[in-house]
């Protein structure tokens, strides 16, 4: 019997090359989007709530729209806006070391968190009896820039109890150590509560980082300085 020759023709598979890239491109920027936020749901959101302020503190204003603009402080309480607060002074600096913050511009009575940091009118003053309570804002860590006011809240889930915060108000520094901090949602409110057995600090900003999802409330109360911080 005559061999039989059989001619194979080899198959080819074209990949196309402009949707791959296209898709790896995408589900790269999609990692990189959805990270922050699922790091800070897993190791940055805290166990429990840990607070200094009392039960019978004073709450001060009322649930914010979530539709609004949060870069203007006025967004964040429209139903009781700011009270205004009288004092010479309208303006002073926070330092955060830990987060390369340096003599960051914060101020009274004003809306505009891209220019600065803003002081919650109503609220206590530094060094005084009471809660100062201090409003900025946040966006992805990728962004962070200690300088920008727009970024220069985004690591401050990462700060720790013992940590230090600095503030100079009226020419006279003050030293505040961070006691706690918690997670609510946005028409949570209690974090304007006045306690005056000390001077706190609350610095407040949105989380997971990037969303308007979520508040987070981390106070420090004021220490002497010379003493040791953990």
């Amino acid at each position: 019997m005559p061999d039989r020759y059989v001619k194979v023709v080899p198959v080819t598979m074209t990949v196309p090359v402009v949707p791959v890239i296209s898709i790896t491109i995408g589900l790269s920027l999609l990692l990189w989007v959805l990270f922050p936020i699922m790091s800070f749901v897993l190791f940055y959101v805290p166990q429990g709530i840990v607070t200094p302020l009392a039960d019978d503190a004073v709450v001060l204003a009322a649930p914010p729209d979530r539709t609004q603009d949060f870069s203007k402080a006025s967004t964040w309480f429209p139903q009781n806006p700011a009270k205004k607060t009288v004092t010479p002074v309208d303006t002073y600096t926070l330092t955060i070391p830990k987060l390369r913050i340096k003599n960051a511009i914060v101020k009274i009575g004003t809306d505009d968190l891209s220019k600065n940091l803003i002081h919650y009118g109503g609220t206590g003053l530094p060094g005084q009896p009471g809660n100062t309570v201090i409003f900025g804002h946040s966006v992805l860590p990728s962004f962070y820039n200690p300088k920008d006011y727009l970024t220069i809240f985004s690591l401050l889930p990462t700060l720790k109890e013992g940590n230090d915060i600095y503030i100079r108000f009226d020419g006279v520094d003050y030293r505040y150590k961070v006691v706690s901090q918690r997670i609510t949602e946005p028409e949570d409110v209690s974090g304007l509560e006045q306690q005056y057995d000390d001077s706190y600090i609350t610095l407040v900003t949105c989380v997971p980082p990037g969303t308007y999802w979520k508040r987070l409330w981390l106070v420090a109360q004021e220490q002497p300085f010379g003493e040791a911080t953990p």
